[in-house]
């Protein structure tokens, strides 16, 4: 699958730029998608937790825009509107360029920094901008790739800014045994993932805390609590889910490394990340709606720039609120013997980063694609075997949200409200961003 693009590419038609010979001729259509799904299998490989993957996506589909949006002379810069990038540069008027091979090279400069598995991206990109270099004049070539390595390293430069570096040598998070805080969850008790991330600089957002949403219901075992009635829907409802619940649940799992013990042996089974399954969607989209090449690069950047600040605002919610998970509850005082559908991940319960980043990401894509605009959904087929339809992008969002409470890992305020923060994020894009 991950060097499917190459036989793609060589069927291409292009003809903006002067060529070296009369040969074939290569086509741009789909070359961000290609550029997309080849980071995908490399995040997917290594295995990210799904706020560090949203900020690989960010960066880079940001660099692609960057280069990309010279095909269009009325397309503003992105980054220079974000917070905390240098002045993006300009191309030489003294020189010619090819804009989609800068593009590649901006991308593949930027994500491959980024990246465990730098080698394989390495050759990816290698493979992509063979067409380009044996079709240009070297004179071309080499001024695109220099601009794209430009633009990327003004991308770069941000990364380091980030606060992304000091997290990973911050404490681990401690756990004290409080009753309605969260704890860590079976099967694998596993240690809080990334309980600093509210402290990574938003891209857009002032703050972690600008679109902070009401603390969750206070915990109470009391029946008449707001809390314990949500806590018996999410339980009552995990007892008697229909098939179309049970798939739904499973579909947007999307939990890059899910674990599987048998006996003494234990295995994982590696998925896409919720922001991962946003990317495959609007590949999608974009094709399907067939988007030019600067309206594409713009919903991708805009896109998963929202993504990552969505998972900044929602973690920093986590992290306040401490809120327990259900399995926990539920194991100890109501069914020692029930379990979750799908495996409780190992960070605290509210907000839903799934409806928080599906809000901001269909917010996005509504407003540039259109509104009811139904999709067939074939992002999970290679990791689950199943696809679906949508009559709309918005539906699809919903979809994502409440198949967390069908999953038995949320609480439906946690769904409600999350979503609206991510709906709040991706207006907040939609409204600063030119």
């Amino acid at each position: 699958m991950r060097f499917i693009f190459i036989t793609t590419l060589a069927t291409i038609l292009f003809s903006c730029t002067q060529k070296k010979q009369n040969t074939t001729a290569i086509d741009n259509t789909n070359l961000q998608h290609i550029c997309v799904k080849q980071l995908t299998d490399i995040i997917v490989h290594d295995i990210y937790a799904p706020p560090v993957a949203s900020r690989i996506y960010a960066y880079s589909n940001l660099a692609f825009y960057e280069a990309i949006r010279f095909t269009d002379s009325s397309a503003n810069s992105i980054s220079g509107q974000l917070k905390g990038f240098d002045k993006m540069v300009n191309p030489d008027k003294n020189k010619q360029y090819n804009f989609y091979v800068a593009a590649i090279k901006s991308f593949f400069k930027t994500s491959t920094a980024l990246v465990f598995s730098k080698d394989s991206m390495q050759q990816a990109e290698l493979q992509m901008l063979k067409p380009y270099k044996n079709n240009l004049s070297d004179d071309i070539y080499e001024n695109s790739i220099a601009l794209g390595d430009t633009i990327a390293t003004v991308i770069l430069k941000r990364t380091g800014t980030d606060n992304y570096k000091q997290t990973r040598g911050m404490a681990k998070y401690s756990v004290f045994k409080e009753e309605g805080k969260w704890e860590q969850t079976p099967p694998d008790y596993a240690d809080a993932a990334e309980p600093h991330w509210d402290k990574i600089k938003p891209m857009l957002l002032d703050s972690a805390a600008q679109f902070d949403v009401p603390a969750p219901p206070k915990y109470s075992v009391e029946k008449n609590s707001i809390y314990y009635k949500e806590l018996m829907e999410l339980y009552n409802i995990s007892k008697t889910l229909t098939p179309l619940q049970d798939t739904i649940a499973r579909y947007w799992d999307d939990n890059p490394f899910v674990t599987q013990h048998e006996g003494h042996l234990m295995y994982a089974n590696k998925k896409t990340t919720p922001g991962g399954h946003w990317q495959g969607i609007t590949s999608i989209l974009c094709q399907q709606q067939k988007t030019n090449t600067v309206t594409t690069a713009r919903v991708y950047a805009l896109m998963s720039c929202s993504i990552l600040d969505a998972f900044i605002a929602c973690w920093h919610q986590k992290y306040k609120t401490k809120m327990v998970r259900p399995i926990t509850v539920i194991q100890n005082k109501i069914d020692a013997d029930w379990n979750a559908l799908l495996q409780t991940p190992s960070f605290p319960e509210y907000t839903s980063g799934h409806s928080s980043i599906s809000a901001a990401a269909a917010t996005i894509l509504t407003k540039v694609l259109g509104d009811n605009i139904g999709f067939h959904d074939t992002t999970e087929k290679e990791y689950l075997g199943l696809e679906r339809s949508f009559t709309s992008i918005m539906q699809a969002a919903q979809e994502v949200s409440i198949s967390r409470l069908y999953g038995g890992i949320h609480y439906r305020s946690a769904l409600e409200n999350g979503f609206k923060q991510g709906e709040t994020i991706g207006l907040f894009y939609l409204n600063r961003i030119k």
